[in-house]
């Protein structure tokens, strides 16, 4: 916790770091209690800003909480996918701000890389705790990146996962997955060589690619799954066919985002949904003010477009943790009296 008066420096945190002082299950449930709380009214609100550059795209998102102290954080990322067959390095790459919300005072600068997987899983795994069938054993992951193993492993913290099938365009790299998760997780993860083949059976379906144009249709989603949207996090991203969303029960992150961003942002500008559509925020069913799924043949779909509250709560919680126990190193910015 912090005191509105302190300014002992600004901690720096590397990736290493973060790796260190968070877990994914820190994670979910930090980000479930922030969904909760903004929901309550107990945020600062948040925001978002877009912008393209030749090759890739830029985001920043930003917002506040109180945990029980208030802080504000701002992420700047960078997304360019061709990044690690041109150069080597991550596609995805940025940093977070942390600043106390009382006063103003920049507490943290840290690599987000880690923040963002991890948060972006557990948004998922959070949201398949409500939206999913709870005796959901299989699940189906289209894109097997690096957030495609994110994603497995968020979804077998809260439902009794005991096989997946693991998808993606790009040759070698579902077998790749499959066996590196099977041995990880300790359960069966098979190639899928077809989308069709990889949904037949599944109770649970994420998708996490950078498609510009959908792939998932409703025809080969069967009753009772639950799926979870999560790579359009830009207006020209888009996975899901919007005839899915329009005919079955769609959560979203945060409406006021999606509406701009996400999944939905395309079944609006195809005229075939309006914003009342929308069945809830995710903030609104962890809370219990709208209802999760409401019977077992339903199609749930979660638009997660990754929100600033997921940032800030895995923030709070890595920089709490750093301070009480020195991991990261002080840095005098000149903002010290």
């Amino acid at each position: 916790m912090i005191e509105s008066g302190t300014h002992d420096g600004t901690l720096l945190l590397s990736r290493a770091d973060i790796a260190e002082l968070l877990t994914l299950d820190d994670c979910i449930e930090a980000v479930e209690a922030a969904f909760r709380d903004y929901s309550l009214g107990k945020s600062l609100g948040t925001g978002i800003l877009h912008m393209d550059a030749p090759n890739g795209e830029f985001h920043i998102k930003a917002g506040g909480l109180h945990e029980p102290s208030l802080y504000f954080a701002l992420k700047a990322n960078a997304g360019f996918f061709n990044n690690a067959a041109r150069f080597g390095l991550p596609n995805i790459q940025g940093l977070i701000l942390l600043y106390n919300a009382e006063n103003g005072y920049p507490l943290a600068v840290m690599d987000s890389l880690g923040i963002t997987g991890k948060r972006t899983g557990a948004a998922t795994a959070v949201a398949a705790k409500y939206l999913a069938r709870p005796d959901s054993k299989t699940a189906a992951i289209v894109g097997c990146g690096t957030q495609g193993r994110v994603q497995l492993r968020s979804l077998t913290r809260v439902l009794p996962v005991e096989t997946a099938y693991a998808y993606s365009i790009v040759e070698g790299e579902a077998e790749q997955y499959a066996s590196e998760m099977s041995s990880e997780l300790g359960i069966e993860v098979t190639a899928a060589h077809t989308l069709q083949s990889a949904l037949y059976e599944c109770d649970v379906c994420v998708t996490c690619t950078p498609a510009r144009s959908f792939f998932l249709k409703e025809d080969i989603v069967q009753p009772g799954t639950f799926v979870s949207a999560v790579g359009a996090d830009s207006p020209d991203k888009q996975e899901l066919d919007p005839k899915l969303l329009a005919n079955n029960t769609l959560v979203v992150d945060l409406l006021e985002q999606c509406v701009d961003v996400g999944e939905l942002h395309h079944a609006l500008s195809a005229g075939i949904m309006v914003e009342a559509d929308v069945h809830a925020e995710l903030g609104a069913v962890v809370a219990g003010v709208a209802d999760g799924r409401t019977r077992g043949n339903e199609i749930t779909i979660f638009d997660s477009t990754g929100t600033a509250l997921q940032d800030t709560a895995a923030t709070i919680l890595a920089y709490e943790r750093a301070t009480q126990s020195g991991v990261g190193r002080q840095f005098d910015f000149g903002n010290t009296s």
